[in-house]
């Protein structure tokens, strides 16, 4: 696979809270160098990003409920119409781990529901951060079928905020759980070209890193999302 073909795979990401507006800007302006899929922000940097972006073909990706998914159903809905209206053309939503972990399997699928018809009213597309290294991997197969029930785009592994990232044996579980047409998103950890083509071999659609260059040009990348 060429570098050119990874690179519509990548979400170039940026989640840091610290991130400055000029790491913003250097990051779009890589991301349009480098013809990655999307960048991958925080709200309150949905704006900057969509206009630098205009007409670029790289697509502004935003978090939802980030990075603990512990926040009210009506206010994640509010979060993607509002990132939406800034320029936002995907969302990344957290799911309520707490609620899947306690068996409310309603509550789940009724908060990734809020996000999905919000974001696709708008032809916003939805993926939802199950964060795997906090399941059992039968707490992965229910939140993947609960994902796809409520009509989600994407099942994505983890925020990378916590103890672990993307990992073959789970994305190849969960390609397994959704089926040929659903997307998965490998995201925590993926930080060579050997991780990235392995983990598309497993299944992953699209691939969430901060360091997508490095992994084009080949150089392993030390730490980070």
């Amino acid at each position: 696979m060429t570098s050119e073909q990874i690179a519509k795979y990548i979400d170039h990401t940026l989640l840091k809270q610290e991130a400055s507006a000029l790491q913003i800007k250097k990051l779009c302006e890589e991301a349009i160098q480098y013809k990655f899929a999307s960048v991958c922000v925080n709200p309150a940097n949905v704006g900057i990003c969509a206009r630098l972006l205009k007409g670029s073909g790289v697509k502004v990706c935003s978090v939802i409920g980030f990075p603990l998914g512990a926040t009210l159903s009506t206010v994640k809905a509010y979060e993607t119409e509002k990132v939406i209206a800034d320029g936002a053309e995907e969302v990344d939503m957290v799911l309520n781990v707490g609620a899947l972990k306690s068996g409310d399997d309603k509550l789940v699928k009724d908060d990734v529901s809020a996000v999905v018809k919000t974001a696709h009213s708008q032809k916003a597309l939805v993926k939802v951060i199950i964060e795997t290294c906090l399941l059992t991997d039968e707490e992965k197969v229910k939140a993947c079928l609960i994902c796809k029930e409520a009509g989600a785009d994407f099942v994505k592994t983890s925020t990378g905020f916590n103890s672990g990232g993307a990992t073959l044996p789970d994305v190849t579980l969960m390609r397994k759980t959704v089926g040929p047409k659903m997307g998965v998103k490998a995201a925590g950890g993926v930080r060579t070209r050997e991780d990235v083509l392995a983990m598309i071999e497993a299944g992953a659609t699209r691939i969430g890193t901060s360091g997508g260059i490095k992994i084009l040009e080949g150089a392993e990348i030390k730490s980070g999302y």
